[in-house]
């Protein structure tokens, strides 16, 4: 199978359904950033910090290309069916955010990203996860987006948080806290 089709050489792009769109369409946009998001939390789960967290971060990853093959379906005309998002997903989110949480020193700052470069992976993927929200609250603003996808993306992100700190903890890395000129 040949990776290259040539059908995007003027810019436009076919969505699941078959509708063709330019690719600077908010949707395209959005489901791209899902991408992005996605390769980040690939490098998150390759870090040695992050071995017993590898099954979670790849179950992560799975959910992301459910999420990316929501956004590139018409909603119009896709008949194909495609994988659910299901609120067990940002549930488990949430469970592991609590139990990573019990075990940090209560946060009292703003943490700036560093400190460590495995937690700072951990900061970049967490503000493309920010920037897929924004867009994917934009792209809702103008056509139908499943509420799980946003609610999804917007637990990642805490998660995403939480993660970096726990992480700080079991490196011995300094959490950079933000501390204001005044």
């Amino acid at each position: 199978m040949r990776i290259y089709t040539k059908t995007g050489d003027e810019g436009k792009t076919s969505l699941i359904g078959g509708t063709r769109v330019f690719t600077s369409h908010h949707r395209i946009d959005a489901y791209g950033t899902v991408d992005e998001l996605n390769a980040y939390v690939g490098m998150l789960r390759d870090q040695d910090v992050n071995r017993e967290r590898r099954d979670l971060l790849k179950q992560v990853q799975d959910r992301l290309f459910t999420v990316g093959a929501s956004l590139a379906s018409d909603p119009e005309t896709s008949r194909k069916k495609i994988p659910d998002l299901l609120e067990s997903d940002i549930t488990l989110l949430e469970q592991e955010m609590d139990q990573m949480d019990a075990a940090l020193p209560e946060l009292r700052h703003f943490i700036l990203p560093g400190g460590h470069a495995s937690v700072s992976f951990a900061h970049v993927a967490r503000t493309v996860c920010r920037r897929a929200e924004r867009l994917v609250v934009a792209l809702a603003q103008e056509e139908y987006v499943n509420d799980l996808v946003v609610k999804y993306l917007n637990r990642l992100s805490d998660y995403l948080f939480v993660l970096s700190r726990k992480m700080a903890q079991e490196l011995n890395a300094e959490e950079v806290k933000w501390e204001p000129r005044m």
